[in-house]
């Protein structure tokens, strides 16, 4: 009875780590899901979300006498936060709560012209 018990347990822990392993590559896969930091960029600039405080960095990488214009977007592009770098030394930072369940885009766009980066979906 005892080597039946024990089998039993063997088999339940094998078949649970067969679902616990299946299940994350799920939810890392899914676009809407936001669990590390995100950045886009382009030739002049780049921003960055730290999902550690909420927090958006835009940073100016070219000394060219423009700056980068970084917005985060409601999905429907209602623009929520915009932050501008350029001119000066560091890049620029501003906070937005990120709420659970909404998504959000980030778009990163050269005060020169031309076209703008917009990142994938995301959530929280």
């Amino acid at each position: 009875m005892r080597i039946a018990l024990t089998r039993l347990a063997v088999a339940g822990s094998a078949v649970a780590a067969v679902l616990a392993g299946t299940a994350a590559p799920a939810m890392a896969g899914d676009a809407q899901v936001l669990i590390t930091n995100k950045t886009i960029k382009n030739d002049h600039g780049r921003m960055t979300f730290y999902d550690d405080g909420d927090m958006f960095e835009v940073c100016d990488t070219k000394a060219d006498g423009y700056g980068v214009e970084g917005q985060l977007l409601l999905e429907g592009s209602t623009t929520l936060l915009h932050i501008t770098d350029g001119g000066d030394a560091g890049c620029d930072k501003d906070g937005y709560d990120i709420s659970w369940g909404r998504s959000y885009k980030m778009e990163l766009a050269w005060t020169g012209g031309g076209p703008s980066v917009l990142s994938p979906s995301f959530s929280e």
